[in-house]
């Protein structure tokens, strides 16, 4: 089974106001001091893991990944290759923001060993990066899209579509200029509205106006439509790829795989003492330093998960996939699989496609995918 390590900056040099990921703005921070607790839970999790796998991939995500040295990278994947096995040709990403790209420091990303660049672009109109708080514009952002092209072989560009008033004109070009680019990977993901941010205060009393369902499917199949005729098909809900660009840090998470977390707020889903056990750090960055100081590792969570928790998240994750679920993979590792009966019954209603013993959701289902998953469990 495939493995990866994730690792969690938990910094950024402001805090977007649709973002609910775990990300906090600090005046200044002792670097090498939080790289010594993400080091520290390194040590816990190979200390504690059952077996030795062979790392396959190393995604550093935030936060704003891009606002840590090289020599500070250099030293994590220095303390992973020490730990586990690394794959022959292991893909290293690192999350990325405009505001904080320059030559010098891609350059001591590649040194260190980084081989793929996630590039948090957002938007290609500058009202909009405005008001998303980005703290680019569109010409910063090209600059840095062909500053990570020209240091890394692998580049993946992040838009978020169905923004407040956006028509389909609007996204139309946007993606276009973005296809246009020529990375061979993009992150095209809608917008929601995520509870406990500034967005949900605004949306609530009415200043915030976003699409609503008709017009974000439109632009969802409007956003199949133009990836696939321009050759990077979706292989999973949000995600598009040439063949064999795919993310593979991420088909570890779909494919319901192992994976280390380590940093504030990082997830995990790993062995420990023989039971695959989710982990969750503690979320705010100080607590979790003081608490990885005192014991050698901050995870808030180490919780048991059953078989039929696991099934139900492996064919959660599995069916955003495009290649679908191995119905008779499933069987083996989990003994058991869907109800034929329900599976006929979703598929009749064009929501999956059963080809032998591979399932997978059609377009129609994908946009419903966690009602589909309900039905079939």
């Amino acid at each position: 089974m495939s493995f990866g390590v994730y690792v969690h900056w938990p910094f950024c040099a402001a805090k977007c106001p649709y973002c609910d990921f775990n990300s906090h703005v600090r005046t200044a921070i002792d670097e090498d001091g939080w790289v010594d607790g993400i080091l520290s839970e390194l040590d816990w999790v190979a200390k504690n893991k059952i077996g030795r796998p062979v790392v396959e991939t190393i995604f550093f995500g935030g936060g704003t990944p891009s606002l840590m040295t090289g020599k500070s990278v250099g030293r994590v994947l220095e303390k992973i290759a020490a730990l586990w096995p690394m794959s022959n040709d292991p893909e290293i990403t690192l999350e990325a923001n405009p505001a904080s790209a320059d030559a010098a420091r891609f350059a001591d990303y590649r040194a260190a060993g980084v081989n793929r660049v996630s590039l948090g672009v957002q938007a290609l109109n500058d009202a909009d990066l405005k008001k998303l708080g980005r703290l680019h514009d569109v010409a910063e952002a090209k600059a840095a899209l062909k500053l990570a092209m020209s240091n890394f072989g692998r580049v993946s560009l992040d838009l978020i579509y169905a923004r407040p008033d956006q028509t389909e004109a609007q996204w139309r070009e946007e993606l276009r200029q973005a296809l246009a680019f020529g990375t061979d990977h993009l992150s095209l993901y809608q917008l929601t509205i995520e509870p406990e941010t500034p967005y949900a205060l605004l949306h609530r009393n009415g200043s915030l106006q976003i699409p609503n369902d008709d017009i974000a499917a439109g632009l969802y199949e409007t956003t199949q439509e133009m990836t696939e005729a321009a050759g990077l098909p979706a292989y999973e809900i949000s995600n598009h790829a040439r063949p064999g660009q795919e993310s593979r840090h991420n088909l570890i998470y779909w494919r319901y795989g192992d994976y280390a977390g380590v940093g504030p707020g990082a997830h995990g889903r790993i062995n420990l003492g023989g039971q695959r056990t989710a982990t969750a750090a503690i979320k705010l960055p100080e607590r979790w330093r003081d608490t990885v100081t005192k014991n050698g590792q901050g995870f808030a969570e180490q919780a048991a998960v059953s078989n039929d928790e696991a099934a139900r998240e492996h064919l959660l994750m599995n069916l955003r996939l495009a290649e679908g679920l191995d119905l008779a993979g499933y069987e083996q590792r989990w003994g058991a699989r869907p109800d034929a009966a329900k599976i006929a019954a979703l598929a009749e209603q064009g929501f999956l496609h059963q080809d032998g013993d591979v399932l997978t959701a059609t377009p129609a289902g994908r946009l419903l995918l966690n009602r589909v998953i309900e039905e079939l469990l």
